[in-house]
């Protein structure tokens, strides 16, 4: 479970650096799909350091459930842009919200021996 774990958490870390770099970076087409949910700039530059913080906090001792908890609830709301406004598909962040509960299950003692 233990080798489980890890391969899941790097795939998390991987996809999210990269997504949420881009973000902060202000990638041509991140930029246009956070136009379009029309929220605001700022918005991405949030959920760019959810996301890149969250992939950090991966890694930190007993903080697994905290990270794969916070970078799940991204993923509802990336799902819900792609279906509502954005298009084409969402499969990616079901995907990824899928890994992110197993992360969760993995390190379900954590939910039991501390507070998040």
């Amino acid at each position: 479970m233990k080798y489980l774990s890890v391969g899941l958490r790097v795939l998390l870390t991987l996809a999210f650096v990269a997504a949420g770099g881009a973000k902060l970076l202000g990638v041509e087409k991140m930029v246009e799909s956070f136009a379009a949910i029309g929220i605001g700039q700022w918005f991405r530059y949030l959920t760019g350091v959810i996301e890149v913080g969250g992939a950090v906090l991966l890694w930190v001792p007993r903080r697994q459930v905290l990270a794969a908890a916070l970078l799940g609830a991204t993923m509802v709301g990336a799902v819900l842009a792609h279906l509502l406004v954005l298009g084409p598909s969402a499969v990616p962040a079901v995907v990824l919200g899928l890994i992110c509960v197993a992360v969760i299950y993995l390190h379900r003692d954590q939910l039991k021996s501390s507070p998040l």
